[in-house]
């Protein structure tokens, strides 16, 4: 699937998946290092063990991006879940295209706005990024990034994950998105899910995190 989005190479392996890009892309996200609105060359997630720290995310990142020689600028995550078992789907329609990439971790599952605060995070995750081969507005990529959330929690819903005290997960406590943008093709001013990106995002990562969510479930049950 590296040749999917043309310009944009997709590595997946035990250390980390890593999403290259020949130009810059436009990346919103929730990214521990990186985050925000930036113009990224790549975004690296990796492998952390369950027991870090997650207060101190820089170190583990600018080594694996200065070792593997990842292009910078960058945006990183981490997690703690399998990155070799990241789950990927490709969508195209209405002139636009959707590369969604996930890792999952289930480990520390929440309902939002149910679930009691917690003073220390840790990086058992999903973790979702998209790349999308378009040209969308700043509101449309918060926008893609909404309809990515949602299709997230309908799917933990619709596989049947709850929480400890079984109420529906919403997610995890440390969930992370990125929405990618190459800059090509098609202006996009809306990106919820029945407009014509939020239609391909929302495909690609329904496909990629109902295969990850059923994954880790068949796995830990």
């Amino acid at each position: 699937m590296s040749d999917a989005i043309t310009g944009v190479i997709l590595q997946i392996d035990h250390e980390a998946v890593v999403v290259t890009a020949v130009a810059p892309l436009t990346v919103l996200s929730s990214a521990v290092v990186g985050g925000g609105v930036v113009q990224a060359r790549a975004l690296v997630n990796v492998h952390v063990p369950k027991s870090f720290p997650c207060e101190s995310p820089e170190a583990p990142l600018a080594d694996f991006v200065h070792r593997r020689g990842v292009p910078q600028p960058f945006v990183g995550f981490l997690t703690a879940a399998r990155t070799e078992n990241a789950e990927t789907a490709f969508e195209e329609a209405g002139g636009v295209a959707a590369l969604a990439v996930v890792t999952v971790g289930l480990d520390n599952l929440v309902a939002a706005g149910l679930s009691r605060v917690a003073s220390v995070g840790t990086p058992s995750t999903i973790n979702a990024i998209v790349v999308v081969d378009a040209d969308p507005s700043p509101a449309a990529l918060v926008n893609a990034a909404l309809t990515v959330t949602e299709v997230k929690t309908a799917t933990l819903v619709a596989c049947g994950v709850v929480c400890a005290d079984g109420a529906a997960a919403s997610g995890t406590s440390t969930d992370a998105v990125a929405i990618a943008a190459t800059g090509r093709g098609l202006p996009c001013r809306y990106g919820g899910p029945v407009s014509d990106l939020g239609r391909v995002v929302a495909r690609a990562s329904r496909k990629a995190l109902e295969a990850g969510i059923r994954r880790w479930v068949g796995e830990h049950t």
